[in-house]
């Protein structure tokens, strides 16, 4: 019941943080912020099987492991 209740609004908040870490240029973290968002949001898509969600957010998950991994290596 949380996670249907209150993920949507803890991945959005992680979103928009990144969003802002992003224009303060505060890096890596950003991707960290970010990226923990667009999890939380392609979960609430499977969970809700909505279709525009699952794409929008589990297509930016492979561009986030593209970051990680920069960072990473």
């Amino acid at each position: 019941m949380f996670i249907k209740k209150y993920l949507k609004w803890i991945s959005t908040f992680l979103v928009l943080v990144g969003i802002l870490l992003t224009n303060l240029n505060i890096y890596p973290l950003n991707i960290y912020f970010h990226g923990l968002g667009v999890v939380g949001w392609t979960i609430a898509g499977f969970i809700s099987k909505d279709k525009a969600i699952l794409t929008n957010f589990g297509l930016q998950i492979p561009l986030f492991l593209v970051g990680i991994y920069k960072i990473i290596i």
